[in-house]
């Protein structure tokens, strides 16, 4: 009895003994595998690899437009080149494009598109009036469109800056209220939130890092968007820091007025729906119902008076 219980506790010892081993040496390898990895991403990163990662409009266009574009800075007047500017701001910079360069595009454009629209009328042999129309047609719209297309990522930047701007504000008002700062809470939005507002926010808390006063670097937010729901909230912050107000009753009033206003906007689009249903129902919808409906009737009448 005794050789078996002094068996049993040998055995119980060895499995022991071998478990935390082999668990140890699992750890290791595990840590050894992270360092490995580690040490192939550096060996194989060089700026070569990295500029081929690089989509093509950074590698070959850009690097073109911009020394185009140096050639050419006498072409914008300051004022236009001002109100590009802004414009490209409020549109989250598309491509990183300054006005020069995006100016260079847009004559690129007015040339481009009407010489290969004239080269399409040739191919398919059109006669010589619809070629023309054809090319005037396209430069026309190599007018248009680049302000079109602006204006556009201009409305769809502020139209998400004020729908994701009520959930980004019940985060900063939970993060405030359970301790962190007004700065850590900002950092906790841009780590669950993607899109031009996270953006935005870690912008301001890279200028509060350089030194740059918080009021400041949040004005210049307002200024950046112009969305008047965070121009609103932006400005009771500055002025609940200037006063010495609580931050976190600031975000809860705000938080609430936003839910508000967000439903209020989704009731406003919800009493537009019928009204802009009118006119596809009056125009396209009514007529087949009526040629489904009467056209039977219409054909047996037709054929009635035929007979007479």
């Amino acid at each position: 009895m005794k050789i078996f219980i002094a068996f049993s506790c040998f055995v119980t010892g060895y499995l022991m003994v071998l478990s935390i081993y082999r668990l140890l040496r699992i750890k290791k390898s595990n840590v050894l595998d992270r360092l490995d990895k580690i040490n192939k991403t550096e060996v194989y990163k060089n700026p070569m690899h990295e500029e081929l990662n690089l989509p093509l409009f950074q590698r070959i266009v850009k690097p073109v437009l911009n020394k185009t574009s140096n050639r050419f800075t006498k072409l914008l007047p300051a004022a236009k080149h001002d109100s590009l500017q802004k414009k490209l701001i409020l549109a989250g910079n598309p491509g990183n494009l300054s006005p020069h360069e995006f100016t260079l595009l847009r004559y690129g454009l007015m040339f481009v598109l009407p010489f290969l629209s004239g080269l399409t009328g040739i191919f398919l042999n059109q006669p010589l009036h619809q070629n023309l129309l054809m090319v005037t047609v396209a430069f026309i719209a190599s007018i248009i469109l680049p302000n079109l297309y602006l204006g556009q990522k201009i409305a769809c930047r502020k139209e998400e800056i004020q729908n994701t701007l009520p959930d980004v504000l019940d985060l900063l008002m939970v993060s405030v209220e359970a301790g962190l700062g007004f700065d850590a809470a900002l950092s906790k939005v841009i780590e669950k939130f993607k899109g031009a507002l996270a953006e935005e926010f870690m912008r301001v808390l890279q200028e509060i890092k350089k030194g740059k006063p918080r009021k400041d670097a949040l004005k210049d937010l307002a200024d950046r968007c112009e969305v008047e729901d965070l121009t609103g909230f932006i400005s009771s912050i500055v002025q609940a820091d200037q006063l010495g107000v609580s931050i976190g009753n600031v975000l809860r009033v705000q938080s609430k007025q936003m839910r508000q206003k967000r439903r209020q906007r989704a009731e406003e689009q919800a009493m537009k729906a019928p009204v802009k249903m009118l006119f596809p129902l009056v125009f396209f919808i009514f007529p087949t119902i009526f040629v489904v409906l009467l056209g039977p009737a219409a054909i047996q009448i037709m054929e009635t008076f035929a007979t007479l």
